[in-house]
């Protein structure tokens, strides 16, 4: 178990907010010299509480354009269907997540798409054919009011497991 103060969680925040920050400047916003910064950044990758980085694009920009949930029940909920299903979703690189639920449905997945054909194209092709799924219902998103990718974290340290 390791443990975060605050200057650890001051780290994330920022890093959360800008990857690309150099390490003096992430030194300069978190009141640390350059070293010292560096170690922490360091310790919190070998910990797994940072886990790289990414480029955040912008789906519209590439005409994706279509968000949708689509939830999927399964004939059983068997650890084999389980694991059959959630193979052939990891192939699907449409689908942006994939929940497993609680509910009146197992999965829940977002799906990124150009247009409605390409979403047919998904759903006819790709995983009506994927064996024990029972009932495929779509929802789609009119407008995404909220959106983001920082983990809200508290101000003061924490244990981390």
């Amino acid at each position: 178990m390791a443990k975060l103060d605050s200057k650890d969680i001051s780290i994330l925040n920022h890093l959360q907010k800008n990857a690309d920050i150099t390490n003096a400047e992430l030194a300069k916003l978190v009141n640390l010299s350059p070293t010292p910064c560096f170690n922490r950044v360091k310790r919190l990758e070998e910990i797994g509480i940072l886990n790289g980085k990414v480029s955040l694009v912008c789906a519209k920009r590439l005409g994706l354009n279509v968000n949708v949930f689509i939830h999927i029940r399964l004939k059983k909920q068997d650890e084999e269907a389980l694991k059959v299903f959630e193979f052939a979703i990891s192939e699907c690189s449409e689908v942006m997540e994939c929940y497993l639920m609680t509910g009146d449905e197992d999965y829940l997945l977002r799906v990124l798409v150009a247009d409605i054909h390409e979403l047919e194209k998904l759903i006819l092709t790709r995983l009506t054919k994927i064996p024990g799924v029972e009932n495929i219902r779509s929802s789609f998103a009119l407008k995404q009011v909220r959106y983001k990718t920082a983990l809200p974290l508290p101000s003061r340290g924490l244990e981390v497991k």
